[in-house]
Formats: C-alpha cells, structure tokens, sequence
C-alpha cells in the first residue's frame, strides 16, 4: 500500500515533537553492492529533466529542545533527510538523539515503508568503502520503518571523517534499496550551536511545497497523456540481491 506524502510528512513536522517523539529502535546485504548502488544513485539518468531546485538548506541540521517536558535536559537531533523530488516524500531518515548529562549516543535511521521493506533482512549502514553496520529493523510505523542502535566512537569518527553514508534494505522483490545520504557538514551540525527551528520548519515547509506543486504538474501532464520522463535523482535505485 503506498502511503501518501502528507502522512510521511506528518512524521517529520514540528522538531520539537520529533525530539520528543524519536523513539530509538535497532537494525543485513553485501557492503559492494551498498556501495555501488550507491554510485549509481549519484547522478540523475540520462535524458532526465532536472527537477526544481530546492530552498537551499543545510544537509544535516541539529535541532534541539529543552523543557518540562525533557525534564529541563537539552535533547538534541543531528538529523538529515533526503526528499523524493518528484513526491515529496522523505526517502531516508538519519539522525543522533544527544541527551544532556548522558554520555550514551543513539543513531537513528528510517525509510518508506512504500518500497515493501522486507523485516526479518533488515538493513545496513556503510560509510565511504568502510565495513557495514547491519541494523535490525526494530518498529514500523504506517508509513515508515525505523532502526536506532547505540552510536559507538568508531562510527561517529567514520561519519565524521567520510563524504557519504548509504542505508540500504532489501524489498520483497529481493532487490536491494540504497538511500545515499551525504555526510557534508555533518561535523559542523554535531559539534554546532543548534538550528534556529522556526526557521528551519519555515524552510521544510518550503520545500515540500515545492516537491508537491511538482507532483501536482507530473499528474496534469500523465493526465494529458504526455511524456513525464524517468525518475529523478533521489530515487533510490535497485540492484540485485547478494547471492543473486
């Protein structure tokens, strides 16, 4: 079943609840295979239309709360999401929960539920030609499947240190999925002051706009019967299973 944008959307709106909200859950496929996926989700196919560009924002973001509610701790999300340009829909979900005085550090990720996830494979986790991290999936909500595990140093020095992560899980067709995420300024977001959130979610809004009065046209025009073209960049490509 394929989820509609609006209610993947609901899941990321409004850091504050998403801080609170980010319940933190754990995480298989070869480390080649990621890897050239991964590659081969790097540049748009030929002949493609390029899609509008984007409200121009920073990869990874750092947003932060602290109330009552977090019992007067600052909780923080070094977050990145990367958008379907056609949809709107976010493909890939990343993200470290911090939580003041606790030394422990989560690493979150979560992809659409829309591609058919296979459960029991689980995913993966690569950065640059580093070794996987495998990541059982631990919950999966109507429209998105999510795995957290505790972030180890030698992880976060990989992230600090790498040019790009790729999360990759397999669907029922045996293919395997791979969700590039660029890990430029991932460092400055961690070790940063936090994102001004007002400003942040203004800009989010933005660019779902945007992403939707895309889709809007891509319908009129398969409505008109003309030619919409291939999927744009973002789409994460399909490749053969391991053992395949």
């Amino acid at each position: 079943m394929i989820w509609s944008k609006d209610r993947w959307n609901s899941f990321g709106s409004g850091a504050a609840r998403m801080v609170l909200g980010a319940s933190l859950f754990v995480l298989g496929i070869t480390s080649a295979s990621v890897l050239a996926m991964a590659q081969n989700s790097s540049a748009a196919p030929k002949g493609a239309p390029a899609a509008a560009a984007a409200p121009a924002q920073p990869s990874w973001v750092k947003l932060c709360v602290k109330n009552e509610q977090t019992q007067n701790k600052e909780i923080c999300l070094i977050q990145h999401e990367t958008f379907d340009p056609n949809m709107g829909i976010v493909m890939v979900y990343a993200a470290i929960r911090t939580v003041e005085g606790d030394p422990k550090k989560q690493f979150i990720v979560r992809m659409p539920t829309v591609y058919s996830l296979v459960m029991p494979t689980g995913a993966q986790v690569v950065v640059d030609k580093q070794q996987p991290t495998p990541m059982p999936f631990s919950v999966c909500f109507p429209a998105s499947c999510q795995a957290d595990l505790e972030l180890t140093d030698d992880l976060l020095g990989k992230m600090r240190a790498g040019q790009q992560m790729v999360v990759a899980a397999m669907n029922v067709q045996k293919k395997t999925m791979a969700f590039p995420v660029p890990l430029t300024g991932f460092s400055k977001a961690f070790d940063g002051p936090p994102t001004d959130t007002a400003a942040y979610e203004q800009q989010r809004r933005q660019t779902i706009e945007m992403y939707r009065k895309r889709q809007q046209e891509l319908a009129a025009k398969a409505r008109q019967g003309q030619q919409v073209g291939p999927p744009q960049q973002g789409v994460p490509q399909q490749a053969p299973a391991p053992g395949q």
